[in-house]
């Protein structure tokens, strides 16, 4: 994007944490917010901070795995104020521990939030997107995307499928011809919110800040990059994961610790 000063920008679990802190930063540039949270108490009061640093905001209380209620969600946001320039599927949940001990159906509510209910936004407000000049899609994956990831076996996955679709949807994209429709993929390492308590950064690494992601996701925007990788562990795994045998891979990923770092994770649950 050229610029986001007076874009419409729509952010999904804008809440807290990452997306709170994307927010204040798209406020900050100028644009509109459109904020979406399951946790309607919680969205009111980052709303009311967002508004007093200045910014425009609109906020809506959707439940993503309510995917019948997006379109009316669309609708709702046509009439309040017209279509979106920016979507950001930032909305997640994650649950630790080993994999038969948590229970199944927590297992089948990551992919719900983190996957489903990712594709359907998109697949409501694309067609926004496409009508805009200039437009942008941001989608919130992991650097677990990116390796597999003992005690957090389905968060991990479906942070594997929003890289495949990310990368995807940008092809055909421009295969279509869309090429002001920019799709920028964020693969952040643990970052210090409330989902992720007790997991460990893994050895030569810091938690992250919310901030930190933030505007680094920013700036991608703004310079139409299609991924950010962080901390420079993250920007290594692809190609270390190329060239390295699987088990040799492994090993050295036990020694930094990024398969054990979910071992002691306490997160809370999701609204």
């Amino acid at each position: 994007m050229q610029t986001l000063r007076g874009k419409r920008a729509l952010v999904t679990g804008a809440a807290s944490g990452i997306g709170r802190a994307i927010s204040t930063r798209l406020g900050a540039e100028g644009a509109e917010l459109v904020l979406v949270d399951v946790n309607e108490d919680l969205l009111a009061k980052t709303a009311d901070d967002l508004r007093r640093g200045g910014a425009t905001v609109r906020t809506y209380g959707v439940d993503l795995t309510a995917s019948s209620r997006l379109v009316g969600l669309r609708e709702e946001l046509h009439h309040d104020g017209g279509p979106i320039d920016v979507l950001v599927n930032n909305a997640g949940v994650v649950f630790g521990g080993a994999f038969l001990d948590v229970p199944l159906e927590r297992h089948l509510t990551t992919y719900r939030v983190n996957t489903e209910g990712l594709v359907a936004m998109t697949h409501v407000f694309l067609p926004d997107l496409i009508a805009r000049p200039d437009a942008h899609l941001v989608n919130i994956a992991s650097a677990s995307g990116y390796i597999g990831l003992p005690f957090g076996t389905t968060y991990a996955s479906s942070k594997w499928a929003v890289l495949g679709f990310s990368e995807s949807i940008a092809l055909e994209l421009e295969q279509q011809g869309h090429r002001h429709v920019h799709v920028t993929c964020v693969c952040p390492s643990y970052v210090a919110t409330g989902l992720l308590a007790g997991a460990r950064a893994p050895r030569t690494t810091r938690l992250l800040t919310p901030d930190r992601v933030a505007d680094l996701t920013v700036r991608a925007m703004l310079s139409n990059r299609p991924y950010v990788r962080t901390p420079w562990l993250v920007k290594v795994t692809p190609l270390m994961k190329a060239l390295v045998p699987f088990r040799v891979f492994y090993r050295i990923a036990g020694w930094l610790r990024v398969t054990t770092s979910m071992l002691k994770w306490r997160g809370r649950p999701p609204s």
